[in-house]
């Protein structure tokens, strides 16, 4: 069997034969693959030469076309965990948007200091102390919530929060990965369709945190790769930690929207992700 069918079937599998164990929770991005964007994801990474990457479980990605009146999903490895370094501070962003709302925390200019300075330069002792006036247990319940389940078990896992960013040892890993920041590239995924669709706490908590991701602050892997694109909006968070290396993004062009997440062990992973970037909007907006 050649190598590109080989990554077909993986792919294909990963999204088409994985059903959510919670369906009314992930109807909004589960029941949406689609056949074609799966192929053209599947072409891009044979002509990338990441078919190895993928079969052993070294990459995984994402890739939503928010571009017409129902999203379309594709997805190689989408529910497999990674360590994903500062990737997963957007959960951070959704615990300090429940405490706003909620009341427990207000938006003085501290908190909104450290919440662009944590997203838009990833800045730790920023996400550590959003972190701890939120509450470390908190945040885990958050991401388990019903409400949001951008942490579940029953597929695969998701967005984690386990360990303060710095020296400080992990406090609690998850369950599935062992992971002390942690992601899978379906749930970071759907945290950026629900903010999309600013149903993610409230249509106010989703502006907030848009706001928040736009205007990236660190110029490399997608930021760089799409910088040949003119006036496109970018509502970002990357992540790298030795040979892990992690990305996510909303994209606006024009009349297109979409959604890329992409996670891999490779000390090359930046550097891919930069030549990646420009195939996949193109794979957007040009289908």
């Amino acid at each position: 069997m050649k190598a590109k069918l080989k990554i077909f079937l993986l792919a294909t599998a990963a999204v088409f034969c994985l059903v959510p164990g919670n369906a009314a929770a992930h109807q909004d991005l589960s029941d949406r693959p689609d056949p074609h964007l799966q192929a053209g994801l599947v072409q891009v990474l044979d002509d990338m030469g990441m078919g190895a990457h993928v079969q052993h479980g070294l990459l995984a990605l994402a890739l939503v076309d928010l571009s017409a009146a129902q999203p379309r999903l594709a997805m190689v490895n989408g529910h497999r965990m990674f360590y994903a370094a500062s990737l997963p501070k957007i959960a951070i962003l959704l615990g300090a948007a429940v405490a706003l709302d909620e009341g427990a925390l207000v938006m003085d200019g501290p908190l909104q200091r450290d919440l662009q300075d944590m997203i838009r330069v990833s800045c730790n002792p920023c996400a550590t102390r959003v972190l701890d006036r939120i509450g470390r247990d908190r945040l885990l319940e958050i991401l388990q919530h019903p409400d949001y389940h951008l942490y579940d078990p029953d597929t695969g896992g998701g967005l984690w929060v386990g360990k303060p960013y710095g020296p400080e040892s992990a406090y609690r890993r998850d369950p599935l990965g062992q992971k002390s920041h942690g992601a899978t590239a379906y749930q970071a995924a759907r945290f950026y369709y629900l903010l999309h669709e600013r149903k993610l706490v409230n249509a106010e908590q989703s502006e907030m945190m848009l706001s928040t991701l736009a205007n990236p602050g660190i110029d490399h892997k997608f930021v760089r790769g799409l910088s040949q694109y003119k006036d496109l909006k970018i509502f970002r968070k990357s992540g790298s930690w030795k040979q892990y290396h992690a990305d996510s993004a909303l994209v606006e062009s024009g009349d297109y929207s979409y959604i890329m997440v992409a996670l891999i062990e490779d000390a090359g992973g930046g550097s891919w992700m930069e030549k990646l970037a420009p195939r996949l909007h193109r794979l957007i907006t040009e289908d």
